[in-house]
């Protein structure tokens, strides 16, 4: 209820995913205002159902306020359901913020996990590349940076089937001696973890495909995000104006028509689908709050592959071995 665009593409995006992938959907939110746009879409797909929930969590509203005043809400009431195992995940256009309270209210985080990380998928040139956090967590510390490489890793590994995908630390250079005190000291900590990591990258790396996983505190990775879409969707203009502001451009454009859209499938966030909220014992997975209906399907198709994957397994699989592996060993033993 809480996306941009009210429920017409949450409702839209579900239908469609329904058919696409054999999926059941739980429709949570005003049931009034879900019944009516399910008749004007025509369905009848026993696999869509509605379940009631009266209030909604604005977007300028604070997530803090969930837990104590809007227990109601479509969010919260939809974490509840995974809460009960009724649902598997849930997926959510709404208050970014609330998402995450709820998620780390009622599923609680996976033990040994400090905080939960937003990842998000970018396109590169040679594929995709998993960025985590991009707005969960404003200020991280060194320990909490190797969690996220961690869950990154194992993100990336299920679902874009990348045995050992690389992972890099976005900083301020390549070399081990840049950045700030904080992602020298979770160079170390990575450097000195089982997974794949191949030391810092420079934000001009992030697209190059250079990282499978980039990991990096919530404050940058969300001003990079941002600055990225602002970035393409200027591009775009500036393309289109370009072709349209002259005869040679008009002419080509037939041409070129076929190369563009295909860029723009690569670019386009609403393939991509949304960003789980890794480190909590659930699938929570958090779309864009303009998302359209493709958008929404795909936020719906990629919490199946989380679910049919068993990430969430993995990634506390990965995370107890790491706290195994941190341990002290035993004093006063016998060798």
């Amino acid at each position: 209820m809480g996306g941009d665009h009210g429920p017409a593409p949450a409702v839209e995006g579900a239908i469609q995913a329904a058919q696409e992938f054999d999926v059941g959907v739980i429709l949570v939110g005003d049931e009034t205002q879900l019944r009516d746009q399910l008749a004007r879409t025509h369905c009848t797909d026993p696999r869509i159902t509605v379940h009631h929930a009266p209030q909604v969590v604005g977007m300028h509203e604070s997530p803090a306020q969930i837990a104590r005043k809007k227990r109601d809400s479509s969010i919260w009431i939809a974490t509840e359901l995974v809460q009960a195992g009724t649902a598997q995940a849930v997926v959510s256009s709404g208050n970014t913020g609330a998402s995450v309270v709820s998620a780390i209210f009622l599923l609680d985080r996976i033990k040994g996990v400090e905080r939960p990380a937003i990842a998000t998928t970018l396109p590169t040139l040679t594929g995709t590349a998993v960025m985590l956090d991009v707005g969960a967590n404003v200020d991280c510390t060194a320990s909490q940076l190797l969690q996220f490489g961690i869950m990154g890793h194992e993100y990336a590994k299920d679902l874009y089937d990348k045995p050992a995908p690389r992972v890099g630390l976005l900083s301020i250079g390549e070399e081990d001696s840049k950045g700030n005190e904080v992602t020298k000291e979770a160079l170390k900590l990575l450097k000195g973890s089982a997974i794949n990591f191949m030391g810092n990258v420079e934000g001009r790396d992030v697209y190059s495909g250079a990282a499978d996983v980039i990991v990096c505190d919530g404050f940058i990775g969300n001003v990079a995000l941002k600055i990225s879409e602002g970035l393409a969707e200027t591009i775009k203009k500036l393309l289109m104006k370009e072709i349209a502001g002259s005869f040679l451009g008009r002419l080509s454009y037939p041409f070129i028509a076929a190369p563009l859209l295909a860029l723009k499938r690569k670019t386009d966030y609403a393939e991509f689908g949304g960003a789980p909220l890794l480190g909590v014992n659930g699938v929570s997975v958090i779309a864009h709050g303009r998302s359209s209906a493709k958008a929404i399907k795909n936020a719906i198709r990629q919490a199946k592959l989380m679910v049919d994957g068993r990430v969430i397994d993995n990634i506390r699989r990965d995370i107890e071995e790491s706290i195994a592996g941190n341990r002290p060993a035993a004093q006063g033993g016998s060798a």
